[in-house]
Formats: structure tokens, sequence, C-alpha cells
């Protein structure tokens, strides 16, 4: 039996986020490589909620499971109806979820038009996201919500997380902490895990690398005139496993160890170097695992 992975700071067990060709595989073949290999628990899309009781009989937890993908920003729509009937659809989704055996729901809170005034779309986001409290306090579920900062997003900024959270004032809605997209945007990964270590209910093990030249010729701002993007990245930052990026890993842990964590740290596997191939996924999980048991 392989000993479970663990961080080295905190000993959090370490999991990993299915993507590309691992999401296609047979749930008992990539369970059974998970385990052999001491990964803790999967994170699966809404698709797979079908699965999740798969997941657990093969001894594999379930670390998250994505709210209805897609439809996220149903739920930041100007359209009152449309906010309505994907609120309906959400509470029956983390009724589904809680019956499956999964009790962390993952979010990002996407805006469906990008150019409305973000104090509208956060208007919306308080709206139909306050309308779940009944159903997250009843199924005893909490969302997961990750701050991935594309289509004019909520909550991947300190300011909007801040406010979003004050107004739930409820432990059941959480975040999903992933310093790689912090870093993108020139936010200190280490200040936001201080401030926010408390309301941290999942950790994505991802980085960023950010090429100083490319900044510096290309700006932040602008796209380049004759300069092309980064694969899985932007003009002077690319994702990475941890530890081929600039999040200060062992702080970061330390701090979620001082303030109760108590989760995993679940792999999302986006860097050019592994992805395409599911031999290339493999060697990026165990590469990220390696990094994760020695910080």
């Amino acid at each position: 039996m392989t000993p479970p992975a663990r961080t080295r700071t905190g000993g959090f067990p370490i999991g990993l986020r299915l993507t590309g060709e691992f999401a296609a595989r047979p749930v008992a073949e990539t369970a059974a490589w998970a385990r052999s290999h001491g990964f803790g628990c999967v994170d699966v899309p809404a698709a797979h909620l079908p699965a999740v009781r798969g997941w657990l009989q093969a001894g594999l937890p379930v670390g998250t499971i994505d709210l209805f993908g897609a439809e996220w920003s149903g739920m930041l729509s100007a359209d009152a109806g449309r906010r309505r009937a994907t609120v309906a659809r959400a509470q029956q989704c983390l009724r589904d979820a809680a019956a499956a055996g999964a009790k962390l729901v993952f979010v990002v809170m996407l805006a469906e038009d990008e150019k409305l005034p973000r104090k509208e779309t956060f208007g919306y986001m308080v709206e139909t996201y306050g309308q779940l409290r009944g159903v997250l306090q009843e199924t005893g579920t909490r969302l997961s919500i990750e701050g991935w900062p594309g289509c004019n997003a909520q909550c991947c900024t300190p300011e909007s997380y801040r406010a979003f959270l004050q107004a739930m004032a409820s432990p059941h809605y959480g975040i999903n902490y992933d310093p790689s997209h912090l870093l993108r945007m020139g936010i200190d990964p280490l200040r936001f895990v201080q401030e926010f270590a408390a309301q941290v209910v999942h950790v994505h093990g991802k980085d960023t690398y950010i090429d100083a030249e490319r900044r510096y010729q290309l700006g932040t701002e602008q796209a380049g005139v004759f300069a092309e993007g980064l694969p899985w990245g932007g003009y002077f930052w690319r994702y990475t496993i941890p530890g081929g990026g600039e999040a200060p890993w062992t702080p970061i842990l330390a701090t979620l160890q001082s303030a109760g964590f108590a989760g995993y740290v679940s792999i999302e596997l986006e860097d050019v170097n592994f992805n395409g191939t599911l031999e290339g996924e493999r060697r990026g999980f165990l590469a990220s695992r390696d990094f994760l048991q020695s910080v």
C-alpha cells in the first residue's frame, strides 16, 4: 500500500484535479493509478456526478465537484428570469452532489455580459448565491470559490472576495485558493492567504511563471504587436506546475496550517511541458506531488 502523499509543511494530503486525458479515462483505472502513487482525492467536473459513488468505492474521495460548469454565468445574468432558473438548477445540483457523497462544490463567478459594470454583476451575485444559503445548510455542503480572472469574473481579487464573503456571512461560502491566478494579476499570494486563510476550504496546487523580459517588452495591459501569447498563459506569464513559478509555497502552507486548514492540496495541471498526452499528464502530476512533498 502506497503511503498517502502529503505536503512537508502542514501535512496536507495531496490530490489531483481531473484534466485533459485523465478526465477521459475510466474511473477504476484513474483511481487505481492515483491511489498507487499516493494521491488522496480527485476533483471532478460536473459531468462526473453519476460517477461520484464509483470514485468513493474505488477508495478515492472527491475533493470538489464543479457546480454545473458552463452555466455559472447565469447566476450573474442581467436577465432576472435567467437568474431565477439558474438558482433553481444550482439548488438541485447541490442536493444531488450531497446525495452522491460530495460535500465541496467548486464554482467560478463568471459574468454573462463582460461589458456590464462590475458593481452591477456583484449585486446579481449577492442576490443569487444568497439564495443558496438554505440548501447549503440543509445539505451540509460548502462552495469552493476560485478566483479565475477571466470573463470579468467576481471573487478573483481581495476586494471582491472580501465584500462577497462579508455579504454572505456564512461558513458555507469558502475560497478555493489558487496562487497562480493571483500571480498573473500581480496580487501577492502570500498576503492574500494571510488575510483569507480562515475562509480557505480547498487549495489548487498550481503556479505561474512570470517572464520578466516579456513583461518589460510588452507591459501588462496591452497585447503584443509581434509577440504571441505563451501556451497556457498570456503575453508575459504562463501557468506551470508547483515550483515552476513564483508562489512561495512553504510560507503559504505554513499560513494555512496556522489557520487550522484541514483540506486537500489538489494539483491542477495546466503546463505546456506536461499537458496533451496521458503520459505527460502523469509525469506532471508526479513532479507536482514530489515538489509539494518537499516544501
